[in-house]
């Protein structure tokens, strides 16, 4: 369904942009109005108007239609599940073993991670000279 609704959409958008560059240019930023186009009538002018309201219009209800379409399936989510501490998220290696809870709240937490990040950490051991 989605997929139909998104070539309905692309369709209404080209026809939209055609049905713009079609329409006489009124003087525009620079003051270089539209000499002669080849609709330069005042029934064209009309319905080309017209025409830029209603896709206008299906453009609107389509980008609706697709942010509706895109949330329906999307789970809640809560703020405090991204600030989970490094070691334990799921790209923390096995064999790692993450650190104990603090019985802290999440300020607490923060607080000891950042406190972990600034220790230095040990040098390694210089290999044994042959």
């Amino acid at each position: 369904m989605q997929t139909v609704v998104i070539a309905f959409h692309l369709i209404v958008v080209l026809a939209l942009i055609g049905v713009v560059l079609l329409q006489k240019s009124e003087g525009g930023a620079l003051g270089m109005g539209g000499g002669g186009g080849f609709l330069t009538g005042r029934g064209q002018a009309n319905a080309l108007t017209r025409a830029t309201a209603i896709l206008a219009a299906l453009f609107f209800a389509t980008s609706l239609l697709l942010t509706i379409m895109a949330n329906l399936n999307r789970a809640p989510k809560s703020i405090l599940d991204g600030a989970a501490p490094a070691t334990q998220q799921q790209g923390a290696p096995a064999g790692d073993a993450a650190p104990a809870a603090p019985s802290g709240g999440l300020l607490d937490q923060l607080k000891q991670i950042e406190e972990q990040k600034q220790q230095p950490t040990p040098a390694a051991p210089e290999p044994p000279r042959q």
